[in-house]
């Protein structure tokens, strides 16, 4: 066969001048071959084009874009069998894509968990303490694996805000921006007095003049935004922005038959987040509320641990309140242990919060992305800010705009058991708090719209 093309493709050259670059220019069937191709000729070009493949290198910066993108290319690997799919995560080691079983596929970079969690933008302290971490030598260095792939023909879905997509158009390669993190909720809705919202409103979006301009390039054959309200004011601005609804209700269950397990308990998910050791703190702070909760009797905790949490630090804070491990008592929920305090039960399962997050009444929540998934299930949740690095009393008031109401931020322990009370007690009350959180969310299906647009914008 290689024989074969060798001497075809002096042929071919001179049948077709738009066959001298080979590989890209062959994926189309319907190029002319002029009079001199004969049946040999297109014996050969079909079997080269059946064997070549799309290069992609996938850009991510935070775990929420990581767990979008995973989604995306599990399912670009179903569509496409001749796909060589990178992924590149600016954002700890990107331990999700771990569970991606393809020759097809690999994960690249110089991968690194940072102080700061990958939230270095939200604190003085947490950038210093990144920076001495080595977070501008990584970046630097996977700034230069990102650039050599123009060479080799990659295109580049980028997927969370500025850095990935300054990556993707630094490349010189065609490339697909998918936008998550910004919303216009987050300044058009709640009182707007702060400094940001009448930035924003100068600016008519939440995103930057400078990112505006990066999305503006010819090569950015595709720009995909979490919400209508953000796209449509990027389409005021000149920019083609699409909305094809949001990715991140594709990775929860909605309904679970195994809660008539525990449909007779009050049930309360605690979301503590995935960045150790916030997490722990998270964790301290909603189990000292709960302690004082004076509606104690049967109440269901579910603690949803991320892949990295360590099970003996977890066990450490749940005996300190009181919890013991139950070593005959099961729920059949495919927990990992249940733990028990007079008539409270709790149970921790790592990687449960799919499976677990539609069986809660309302959501204990000091987390990014898992807050907004329970928001759009329809679970109201409130959320106590600490000193962060990711969940501080900024970012917990932004979420809360963003998601209409949904979760409530909490001033202090005795103002977080009171809404808890009332959300609990009475079933309206929690109802229409979640309601525009679900309307704001979304329902699922996005991922599947998102890579039908990548095929026709970016790969066709």
């Amino acid at each position: 066969m290689e024989i074969t093309i060798a001497n075809l493709l002096p042929r071919i050259s001179k049948a077709a001048p738009r066959f001298e670059l080979g590989i890209k220019d062959l994926q189309s069937s319907a190029l002319p071959l002029g009079h001199a191709a004969d049946l040999d000729i297109n014996m050969s070009l079909n079997d080269l084009t059946s064997n070549m493949s799309q290069s992609l290198l996938f850009i991510c910066n935070g775990h929420g874009e990581d767990v979008i993108a995973l989604e995306i290319i599990k399912r670009l690997l179903k569509k496409t069998k001749n796909q060589n799919i990178e992924v590149l995560p600016l954002v700890g080691n990107g331990e999700v894509f771990n569970s991606i079983k393809s020759n097809n596929f690999r994960k690249i970079g110089f991968l690194k968990e940072l102080p700061s969690g990958g939230f270095s933008n939200q604190s003085l302290k947490g950038f210093l303490l990144d920076l001495c971490a080595g977070f501008l030598i990584y970046n630097l260095k996977n700034y230069f694996i990102v650039k050599q792939k123009s060479k080799d023909k990659f295109k580049i879905i980028a997927v969370g805000d500025f850095l990935p997509l300054f990556f993707a158009w630094s490349s010189e390669c065609e490339f697909c921006f998918v936008g998550t993190p910004k919303s216009d909720h987050t300044w058009r809705s709640g009182p707007g007095w702060a400094l940001s919202d009448f930035y924003h409103k100068f600016k008519g979006s939440e995103w930057d003049p400078w990112e505006m301009f990066l999305m503006k390039s010819p090569r950015c054959k595709n720009l995909i935004m979490r919400d209508k309200i953000t796209a449509n004011n990027l389409n005021k601005k000149n920019i083609d922005a699409k909305f094809l609804g949001n990715p991140m209700m594709d990775f929860v269950n909605e309904k679970n038959e195994k809660i008539s397990n525990i449909i007779s308990f009050k049930r309360i998910i605690l979301l503590v987040g995935s960045r150790y050791p916030e997490a722990l703190k998270n964790l301290d702070k909603f189990l000292n509320c709960l302690q004082d909760y004076p509606l104690s009797k049967n109440l269901f905790i579910l603690l949803p641990l991320s892949i990295n949490a360590n099970v003996i630090q977890i066990q450490s804070y749940l005996n300190k309140y009181g919890f013991i491990k139950q070593s005959e008592v099961k729920f059949l929920i495919d927990e990992d242990s249940v733990w028990k305090k007079k008539d409270q039960y709790l149970v921790i399962g790592k990687g449960k919060f799919n499976l677990w997050a539609n069986m809660a009444e309302v959501g204990l929540s000091n987390a990014g992305t898992a807050t907004e998934q329970i928001a759009g299930l329809g679970i109201p949740s409130l959320s106590l800010p600490g000193s962060g690095p990711q969940f501080t009393k900024s970012f917990a008031k932004r979420q809360s705009r963003l998601l209409g109401g949904s979760v409530l931020v909490c001033k202090n322990k005795k103002n977080l058991l009171k809404h808890l009370s009332l959300l609990l007690k009475q079933k309206v009350h929690r109802l229409e708090q979640a309601k525009i959180g679900k309307k704001r969310m979304g329902g699922s299906g996005a991922s599947k719209k998102i890579v039908d647009s990548i095929n026709l914008h970016l790969l066709s």
